[in-house]
Formats: C-alpha cells, structure tokens, sequence
C-alpha cells in the first residue's frame, strides 16, 4: 500500500499515477498535514476515461454471475481491510472512529447488496401480438463520472462503484479534495478482487480542475454528483451540454416533526443523533426541529441537555462529537451563529473551550440548539451543514406540514406522533424523497431508494431502483 504512506496518487488503469504537483491533506482535529494529495487535472483525466473505456469493451460482455462474484469478493476484502479504512476514514473527515467503522461496513454492504441483486436485474416481455416478439434489454451506458463530497467518501464512492461495475458501466471517480485517501485504497482492493485493469479509476485533485474536467469529459456518458445544490447546478449545466443523463444528491433541510401525542424520550435519541452525527455534515441531517408547542419546553430542555453531554475530540479517539472537515467549514457554520438574535442559542453556538491543547487549532463547533427560528430566517432556509438545529414550534398539523414544506429543499423528514391517521396525513404531504414515521434514518438503509424531491436533486440511488439509473432501456421487436 503505497499511495496512502508518502503521496496519495490517483489510480487510473490499475496503477498509482503521481502528478507533478501536489497540495496538503489537513487533520481537521489538528490542522497539521497528513501527507501529499496529487493535484490531478485534465491530462489524468483523460487517462482515466480512456483506461474505463478500454476495460468497459471488455466488461460489458461479462456475466451477471461473473459480476456478482466480484462484488462479494470486493465487499470480503473491504471487510479485510475494515481497521485500516476506517482510520483514514476517521482522520480524513474527523469523524468518530465507531462511525467511520460504520461506515466501512456500509460500503462492504453496497458491493453485497449489488453483488446479490444483479443476478435478479431483467428485461420485460411485452405482449405485442401472437405473431410479435417483444422484449426489453437494460444495457450499460459505457463509462460513467462520480463527482462525490467529503462528508461520507466510503459510502458515496462505494455506492456508486458497486451500482455502476454491476450494470456492467466502467468509472472514474473524483473525491473530494479533503477526503481522497479511503477511495484510493477501494480502487485498489476492487483491482485486487480481479475486475479489469481500468474498470474503476480515481482522479485525486481539487473540484475546479480534476473535477470540472471530468464533468466535461466528451467520454463520460452519465454523471453522478454528490454535493451542494450550486455546484450541481453546474454538473447539469455540463450533463446538458453534451446530452448526457445525471444522477444528483444535493442539499437538504430535514425536518423532524415533533406532534404532541410523540413518546419524547424514545424520539430524543434520534433527534439528537440526526444532527450530530458526522458533525452535522450530512445532507439529511434533521437541521430543523418543528414541535408542537405543548411539549415545545420538553423537547428543548431534554435536547440541549443531550447536546450538553456529548463528549468532543479527534476522530480516532471516538468521542461523541468530532470536528468540523476544514477551517473553512468552521468558518461558514459560524456565520450563520453570528447573525441570530439574542437569546436564541440554548447550548453551543461556538467554538468549545475545553478543548486540550493539540486541538487548539481544529475545525470544532460545539453541538448547538437554536431556539424560536422563524421561517424568515436564513438558519431555517438553507443548509448549514454543522452540528446545528433549529427549532420553530407549531400549534396546529396543517401549519406543521406548511413549516415542513417551507423550504426548496425535500431529502428526508420525520413524523413523530402516536396518531397513525396522522402519520399517513403527513407522509402523503411531506415533499420529500423519504418520510420516517418514530424514528430517522438520516439516509436510509442500502435497500432504501434514496434522493431529493425539489432542490434536493433528482435520481435515485441505493435499492435495486439505482440498477434503472445506470442502464438504458433497448426494446427489441421481432415479426414473427
């Protein structure tokens, strides 16, 4: 393991491939370097199209049963390798050691989960007419692109892996500049699994190089994109240009709605584990907290004081809380504290000061709770993507789902009440891509489609769903 102990390189047709020049991979717990990334752009780009191109002739040809062996062998060896990914899952993001453990298993479980399925992915007879026949192929588009954010590299890269080699589709991925390593190494344990030199490429680098070239790319025939709703704005804009189909996961606002008749201390595990997981950086986190305000004191009272006893510090020690992904992350949350109003902070809202000294300059925010947000404010709108969330109350269930809707975003929500008409009521109402009822899963499970109604995105990805992502449909029909 090469890339991983002085450069970390893209891999690009079965090989660690250096560039010329380099930039720092920061510890956001300590902000001292954790090595050299290649700075990868068009010239690397181009190799790894050309290496997925070259492999994907091959590999479409490949059986459903070939394929599937090869993802459960991958998914053995993420499993192998399961201490090792985590850590620099662990340092990379700075997230908590249990859940970059949790999310290693994940990513294993994606190339399990598409391994087992594939076999099971056909066509459709369409009965035309006895003298017709009529059928369906879904086919490969060739090679797809994978643009993927910092906040859970393992599981988004992995997820899109597993999809795309199942469907027979060669990649090139472009993690996020803060968070290459741990997709380097999965590179390397898929070409160890045996698929084809070439049919899983990664371009290490920053997004305005490496990654608009990729998007650009005249060789990559489908996109996916995980990340802010202003950049994916700009990978439609290139998929448009060049006629090409997009999957993209983009921001969220996930609100956990809190009824009356709810069981507050079996919902205050999740709803505090919806926000600080990953420190708040998950598209689906639930940043927004709407409670009846019957039990608006309770909800607030028992949420800060779980807030107050999460424990912070590096990744690797495993606290409750780690850092933020960079400085300039802990910069961005602490704007929106700035601009509230007094008294609207019940716990947090800055940097904590109990901090030992070799933390003194990591990204750290303390878990924050912000109190009567109104729908005018910017903390209700847009997504912060910190360990902070924001409580407005309601009196009646049609201002509930109002405040529910009230933003462009629609990822995930949850209703928490003991009224199953209420339940359906809000479920069918919720504009979102998945509605929990009693608990939140900040995501979903891999079987769970997964993908946003408004600006949150468009496609879905996870469930046998994503197979229909990454294929086309060819009808073949046949005069008897």
């Amino acid at each position: 393991m090469t890339a991983q102990t002085s450069q970390t390189t893209s891999f690009i047709g079965g090989r660690h491939v250096p560039s010329v020049s380099t930039y720092p991979n920061i510890d956001p717990a300590t902000a001292r370097s954790l090595g050299e990334v290649s700075r990868a752009g068009a010239d690397e780009v181009d190799r790894a199209v050309a290496a997925a191109a070259q492999a994907q002739r091959e590999w479409r040809r490949s059986s459903p049963e070939q394929r599937a062996k090869l993802l459960v062998g991958t998914a053995a060896l993420i499993r192998r390798d399961r201490e090792h990914l985590a850590r620099l899952e662990s340092e990379d993001t700075g997230k908590p050691l249990t859940q970059a453990y949790a999310d290693v298993d994940v990513c294993a479980r994606y190339f399990e989960f598409y391994g087992h399925t594939i076999e099971a992915y056909y066509g459709h007879q369409i009965p035309l007419g006895e003298d017709m026949h009529v059928y369906t192929r879904r086919e490969p588009y060739g090679v797809t692109g994978h643009i993927v954010a910092w906040n859970y590299p393992l599981q988004l890269v992995g997820r899109a892996a597993a999809t795309s080699l199942a469907t027979g589709n060669c990649a090139v991925a472009k993690p996020a500049d803060e968070t290459p390593r741990s997709t380097v190494r999965l590179a390397e344990l898929i070409a160890e699994a045996g698929f084809p030199r070439g049919a899983f490429n990664v371009v290490t680098g920053f997004g305005a190089e490496a990654g608009a070239a990729l998007a650009n790319h005249p060789g990559v025939a489908h996109l996916g994109f995980v990340g802010s709703t202003v950049t994916g704005s700009v990978i439609a804009h290139a998929a448009a240009e060049r006629v090409i189909p997009t999957v993209l996961e983009l921001g969220g606002k996930s609100a956990n709605v809190v009824f009356a008749d709810a069981d507050v201390d079996a919902a205050l595990p999740s709803l505090v584990r919806s926000i600080v997981q990953n420190a708040g950086q998950t598209c689906s986190a639930g940043s927004r907290l709407l409670v009846h305000a019957d039990v608006h004191d309770e909800v607030v009272e028992k949420t800060a004081g779980a807030m107050r006893a999460l424990t912070m510090g590096r990744g690797l020690d495993d606290p409750g809380l780690g850092p933020l992904v960079s400085a300039k992350q802990q910069e961005r949350v602490q704007g929106f504290l700035d601009e509230l109003g007094s008294g609207q902070v019940v716990t947090g809202g800055s940097r904590p000061e109990d901090l030992p000294s070799e933390l003194a300059d990591g990204a750290f925010i303390a878990p924050t709770l912000v109190d009567a947000v109104t729908p005018e404010q910017r903390i209700f709108q847009e997504e912060v993507f910190g360990p902070v969330v924001a409580v407005t109350s309601f009196e009646s269930d049609e201002q509930a789902l109002a405040l529910a809707n009230g933003t462009d975003y629609g990822l995930v929500s949850a209703v928490w009440t003991q009224s199953l008409p209420r339940a359906h009521r809000m479920a069918a109402g919720i504009e979102a891509g998945q509605v929990f009822v009693n608990t939140y899963g900040a995501g979903g499970g891999v079987e769970l489609p997964f993908g946003g109604f408004k600006k949150s995105g468009y496609g879905r990805e996870k469930s046998i769903e994503a197979f229909d992502e990454y294929t086309q449909t060819k009808t073949v029909v046949m005069k008897l």
